[in-house]
């Protein structure tokens, strides 16, 4: 199924009112400026769910059966509706006219080029099944592979790239992108994953595989990659814990792996640690962060 767009929403509805979060004090489900639209018999974007939603929906769509262009609303988000939030948030609903629409769809056009990209180099089981979850994420995600035959087997809503030297894709990707290795060939994987490496300018590099596999990267960087260090490579990916290696539960935590680092920043790690204290940089994904920006 094609990703849902605000345009093809508002083809199909005439009349639409924009709810938008115009100020926010203390906790709340979505920040300021975040907005969804609303009509009779159509819902487009989110403002966090909840009371607050359910209340913004029925007040835009009484608005929509009294012709009523504006209205503004000022909500606690504490037991008064039963959120538990505990901030405030100032609503705005506007029918939402040509222009609203134009500025609308510019702003998801601009967001939409802002997309961090995720390049999956490798359309095997698991690599397929992270195009699933990608699909649905605030990401551009690529599937690329040199087997047309595999790059047919996915579903997903991505883009999918039949590329005989993937590692050009590599070179050629936009600053901090995320490159997840897991082609079919080791020698391959090592390939790719040492040309995202030297970028430098990756927010994630993964290889799927194990500490033996990468060992003996490390060791194959030292012999062919003039020593390249591997101390920004997560490898194994995914390593949550699980003992569950079906690619479905793989691609979740990978997922979830990826999607922390696209969205987050890292943590203050300067405190001082005591000596039965875990340092932060002893996280993998943390310490990818900080290598990355240049900080360690």
């Amino acid at each position: 199924m094609a990703r849902a767009t605000l345009a093809g929403f508002f083809e199909i509805h005439d009349k639409v009112i924009e709810v938008t979060l115009s100020a926010v004090s203390g906790s709340s489900p979505r920040d300021g400026g975040t907005s969804m639209f609303v009509a009779r018999d159509g819902l487009f974007g989110t403002i966090g769910g909840g009371q607050l939603e359910y209340m913004v929906i029925d007040e835009a769509r009484s608005m929509l059966s009294r012709s009523v262009e504006v209205r503004d609303m000022n909500v606690p988000l504490g037991p008064e509706i039963g959120q538990c939030c505990g901030g405030r948030v100032a609503v705005s609903l506007r029918l939402a006219t040509a222009s609203i629409r134009e500025a609308a769809l510019e702003k998801e056009q601009a967001d939409e080029t802002a997309l961090p990209h995720v390049y999956l180099l490798g359309a095997g089981h698991v690599g397929r099944a992270l195009a699933d979850f990608f699909q649905h994420m605030p990401v551009r995600c690529i599937l690329i592979d040199q087997r047309k035959a595999e790059l047919a087997l996915s579903t997903a809503d991505v883009e999918r790239r039949l590329s005989v030297m993937p590692e050009q894709d590599i070179s050629q990707a936009p600053a901090g992108s995320a490159f997840i290795v897991l082609t079919h060939d080791h020698a391959l994987d090592f390939l790719l994953a040492s040309v995202a490496i030297q970028r430098e300018d990756a927010a994630y590099v993964g290889m799927i595989g194990s500490k033996t596999k990468r060992a003996r990267f490390t060791s194959w960087c030292n012999d062919f990659c003039d020593g390249l260090s591997v101390a920004s490579l997560i490898c194994p990916i995914g390593a949550g814990g699980s003992r569950d290696k079906r690619p479905s539960v793989i691609a979740a935590q990978v997922a979830a792996e990826v999607i922390t680092v696209l969205t987050s920043e890292p943590a203050a790690a300067s405190a001082p640690k005591g000596a039965d204290e875990p340092s932060a940089l002893d996280d993998p994904l943390v310490r990818q962060r900080h290598v990355r920006k240049g900080r360690i």
